[in-house]
């Protein structure tokens, strides 16, 4: 059996320390019962997601896990998973050298910092020669980068699409360790990424919204305010079919918005497509509340 896709996500915050532990079971009995709902624990934000049909649905099953299960919690806007990527290139040191009493720690890396397409990830060269460092610590300064790219420089969210070649260092046969070079790496890495030219992105969603012939000029401004792009529109007889690219941000209380331009009659559903660089006037905005959700975040595990 095949379930309709949701269309509207919110986060869920536990009101209290008991609600908390008794979450977990209580969504999965909701799940059991109802698999129209979708309920998803995000590693990067800590936020505990849940989707449904729309807001009717999910007030319904709140209610329930309240009535229920009495389980109590505040309903939020999802925070929009940001990226961070570079359109430059930069060589840089990283250097790690350590001494206390007796044995110390040492790792030097030189690295080449530089952007990959659209979609490219994460590559790792080795352009090691002549035993500079040795085979056993290459790895470790690997994940000592990618441990780094998990903070950006602009506003501390997940850096992709970049490519690293270590071509050059030094190692000690006493002091050097996997430690120190997964250490060296990620330091050279934050030094050299502010050359790199960084940049912010924003996910981008696919929407594909049906509404009556009726609406679509009001449905076409609304998306052209919210930063849409128009992929085409088809007829069938009563209705129009629609399809955009809309930034997520932009869309996250949509149900919302095409029920009051339609007056419940437009349906629609979205998925991610890509990530795009985020318009310069936006930037500062979300560099802000990255920094307010951070400090929130810090304040809840204090």
């Amino acid at each position: 059996i095949s379930f309709p896709k949701p269309v509207l996500t919110k986060a869920l915050v536990p009101k209290t320390r008991a609600d908390e532990e008794k979450i977990s079971n209580a969504l999965k009995r909701l799940l059991e019962e109802d698999p129209t709902l979708k309920v998803e624990r995000k590693a990067e934000s800590h936020e505990l997601l849940v989707s449904g049909m729309g807001q009717v649905h999910l007030d319904v099953s709140l209610e329930r896990l309240k009535r229920r299960f009495a389980v109590e919690v505040d309903v939020k806007t999802p925070m929009v998973p940001y990226r961070e990527t570079i359109r430059g290139s930069t060589k840089v040191q990283g250097r790690y050298k350590k001494q206390t009493g007796g044995r110390g720690q040492f790792g030097d890396t030189w690295i080449e910092i530089s952007p990959l397409k659209k979609g490219g990830g994460f590559v790792f060269e080795d352009n090691i020669v002549g035993g500079s460092i040795p085979k056993t610590y290459i790895p470790a300064v690997e994940k000592g980068i990618q441990e780094a790219m998990a903070e950006g420089v602009i506003a501390h969210y997940p850096i992709v699409d970049v490519k690293i070649r270590l071509y050059d260092g030094s190692y000690h046969d006493v002091d050097s360790s996997e430690m120190a070079f997964k250490i060296a790496g990620s330091m050279g890495f934050k030094k050299g990424m502010p050359d790199c030219r960084p940049v912010l992105l924003e996910p981008v969603m696919i929407m594909d919204i049906v509404v009556p012939s009726e609406f679509v000029g009001d449905i076409m401004g609304d998306l052209n305010s919210k930063r849409g792009k128009i992929m085409g529109i088809d007829a069938d007889v009563d209705n129009q079919n629609i399809r955009a690219q809309v930034p997520m941000a932009e869309v996250l209380n949509y149900s919302a918005d095409i029920n009051s331009m339609t007056s419940g009659r437009g349906v629609f559903s979205m998925e991610f497509d890509h990530y795009d660089d985020v318009p310069e006037h936006l930037k500062a905005k979300i560099i802000e509340n990255a920094q307010r959700q951070r400090d929130e975040l810090s304040k809840e595990k204090s």
